[in-house]
């Protein structure tokens, strides 16, 4: 219990109890505890020699805040390499290309992003509180964010797929990578537009909760999928589908003929022989 007790930080340590050959430690700290400073000192107390022959077990509130982060920690880019190789490997299947599948994971990541800066500013920071009827906590709960990337990359992956099988089915039909594009939007722009507007009505009864976080995860989505809806699937999705060209539908020689045999399509038509990428005047 010296030992403790002479970390750095620790302003006093004292037995709370004891039965048997165990005993209970209370620890003192002055600061937030859970603050990072507190975390650091939970490391600090942890990496302390124990008695020989003992084993000693460091809780409370901050030791499992600290035990979360470390899990999350390592188990998220884990989980991150999963669901891109998965959509990665599925987007292929289903449009032929190298290219689009890079380029969905990057346009998910902006909405995402939009969707995470917007639950700092608002709930770690304290904008907008009065408005939404929250007391702002200085902080985001370590489990929010990832629920919310759960369900926003699947909602994000459910309007590409379904803008981009009608893009392909068109440059399937015509080889024309503008007009597929243009088609394409054309035919489900409208389409995504109400499945959005539905789905903010749904989301946006969880913004009203009296409880924070799930008025948290309700803002956090309505925002990533008005971003995506709107500035990503109408602007961004088809502009740089129309500045890539023939690239967006690139795929090595080996991996085009397993697309060709394997592929997944609506129609039974074969798909066109893959180009080589254009890199000017491409359409």
């Amino acid at each position: 219990m010296e030992r403790v007790a002479a970390v750095p930080g620790v302003d006093g340590a004292t037995i709370a109890g004891a039965a048997g050959e165990t005993a209970r430690v209370d620890i003192a700290y002055a600061g937030d505890p859970l603050s990072t400073e507190a975390r650091d000192l939970v490391g600090e107390i942890r990496a302390v020699p124990a008695p020989e022959g003992g084993e000693v077990l460091v809780g409370g509130q901050t030791a499992a805040l600290e035990d979360l982060l470390d899990s999350l920690a390592s188990l998220l880019p884990w989980m991150a390499l999963f669901v891109v190789a998965t959509t990665f490997v599925l987007l292929f299947l289903a449009f032929g290309s190298l290219v689009l599948p890079v380029k969905a994971v990057v346009m998910n990541v902006l909405s995402l992003g939009a969707s995470f800066g917007a639950l700092v500013w608002i709930f770690q920071d304290g904008n907008l509180s009065g408005f939404l009827d929250f007391t702002p906590t200085g902080f985001v709960e370590a489990t929010q964010p990832i629920l919310v990337l759960a369900i926003v990359f699947g909602l994000s992956m459910d309007y590409e797929v379904f803008l981009m099988s009608r893009i392909r089915e068109e440059y399937d039909r015509t080889g024309d990578n503008t007009t597929a594009v243009a088609t394409g939007l054309q035919r489900t722009g409208g389409i995504i537009t109400s499945a959005a507007l539905l789905l903010l009505v749904v989301i946006g009864a969880f913004s009203l909760s009296g409880i924070t976080f799930i008025k948290m995860i309700g803002v956090a989505m309505l925002i990533a999928i008005v971003v995506d809806a709107t500035v990503v699937r109408i602007l961004l999705v088809p502009a740089t589908m129309r500045l890539l060209g023939r690239a967006n539908w690139w795929a090595p020689g080996p991996l085009g003929r397993l697309y060709a045999r394997y592929g997944i399509r609506e129609s039974d038509g074969e798909p066109l022989p893959q180009r080589e990428p254009e890199l000017a005047g491409a359409r």
